[in-house]
């Protein structure tokens, strides 16, 4: 099993940044991909970013690709997300996972079996 705590949210204007942090507990942290996914009020959960085991691959939903970086410190037990550029749309929930089922896409939420308590992000414009 593996515990996640997100950090780093906060209130930022458009076009300013900040970054996510995702601290885990447990032995095995190296061994899960991971992922950050996001909530709007009254919208669906939707995949932002995920990293592989090895942090050698990276994915990116559309909305964020070159704004976004995902990134990980398995020596530190976390994963980050860099967001810059921030804009009014980004504002959401976001929280981070670690995937336990391998299918052929990494956006489906049900394939992440473990979750943290998620961090506030509001965009201001």
């Amino acid at each position: 099993q593996v515990q996640l705590v997100e950090s780093g949210g906060g209130l930022v204007q458009a076009g300013g940044s900040l970054r996510l942090s995702c601290a885990a507990s447990g032995r095995t942290f190296s061994s899960y991909a991971m992922g950050w996914f996001r909530q709007a009020p009254g919208k669906e959960r939707e995949f932002v970013a995920a990293i592989s085991w090895s942090g050698g691959s990276t994915y990116y939903a559309d909305s964020v690709k070159g704004r976004f970086t995902i990134s990980r410190d398995n020596a530190k037990n976390t994963v980050y997300l860099q967001m810059n550029s921030l804009k009014p749309e980004d504002t959401a929930i976001y929280y981070c996972a670690a995937r336990i089922i391998y299918g052929v896409t990494w956006r489906r939420s049900e394939d992440y079996g473990y979750w943290g308590q998620g961090t506030q992000v509001t965009v201001s414009s």
